[in-house]
């Protein structure tokens, strides 16, 4: 299969803080005030709930990683925002110059918004902001999906990236796995992002014993260096159909204009009667 090269060059950067807001603590009555309180205690703790299994597409022929690009069923007015997280392996020095690989606005108004997204997150990235990374990973409005550790290609041309050997691509992968579980990321998923887009047969054949979907998309932004954020909410919005997946990206560098952006998709699409899931939730209902 020939690469699809279906992303602008290279990007940088998603992140962001703590919460805005918690939930206040409900009032409960004292073991020694209720009669339910003291049987509970009685019988010892009660089991800690079994979170879900993420979904997962079959592997292809002779093992190939399955490709996800939207949901093909259905007329539910749903759609999945997806943000890369982009950050390769040589930009620490760029980082330590002051460059922000980061957007922690972007993050907080998605949760401002309460606009549920997945993330795909380099390696890299988790190692350079753990804190922000952990706090993504601990929201159960997002998501974290993979990236890559090193953001290099996995096919090749790729907006000159540099390439991936394949007997390291499943390494790869599971480095960046490790630097999220280092972070304290809790909800990871067991899907995979192409840097650049770019992947062909032998990437996928070398990807299947890492045992993830790779996910790709069906809606350009087109924020990457963008300067006019209406004009990628029209891209967006334009694009847009029911079991959509977007492709975004957060970073204050290369994507300055994504979080005015998303002010103006979040309530038009919610006015046409679009409900935003994470990718997990769009792929159960394909």
């Amino acid at each position: 299969m020939a690469a699809f090269v279906l992303l602008g060059a290279a990007l940088v950067g998603c992140g962001g803080g703590a919460a805005e807001t918690s939930a206040p603590k409900a009032e409960t009555p004292t073991a020694s005030h209720s009669p339910s309180a003291r049987a509970d205690a009685a019988a010892g703790p009660k089991p800690a709930r079994k979170p879900a299994v993420p979904p997962t597409l079959a592997p292809g022929p002779g093992g190939l990683t399955p490709v996800y690009s939207r949901r093909a069923r259905g007329a539910e007015k749903v759609v999945a925002l997806t943000f890369d997280a982009d950050m390769t392996a040589d930009q620490g020095p760029r980082a330590a110059g002051g460059e922000r690989f980061d957007n922690p606005q972007l993050i907080a108004t998605l949760r401002r918004l309460k606009v549920d997204a997945t993330v795909f997150m380099t390696g890299r990235w988790a190692e350079e902001y753990p804190d922000q990374a952990k706090s993504i990973g601990g929201d159960p409005r997002f998501e974290i999906a993979n990236h890559s550790y090193s953001h290099y290609a996995f096919a090749s041309p790729c907006y000159g990236l540099p390439t991936v050997a394949g007997p390291d691509m499943t390494a790869d992968v599971q480095r960046a796995f490790d630097a999220f579980r280092d972070a304290g990321a809790v909800n990871v998923v067991p899907y995979f992002r192409f840097p650049g887009g770019c992947y062909d047969d032998a990437a996928l054949r070398a990807l299947g014993p890492a045992g993830v979907t790779a996910v790709q998309w069906d809606v350009v932004s087109g924020d990457a260096f963008a300067k006019d954020a209406d004009a990628v909410a029209e891209q967006v919005l334009d694009g847009v159909k029911p079991g959509s997946l977007v492709v975004m990206h957060c970073t204050r560098s290369a994507a300055p204009v994504t979080e005015q952006a998303i002010r103006r998709i979040v309530p038009e699409l919610r006015a046409r009667g679009y409900r935003f899931v994470k990718v997990s939730e769009l792929m159960s209902k394909s």
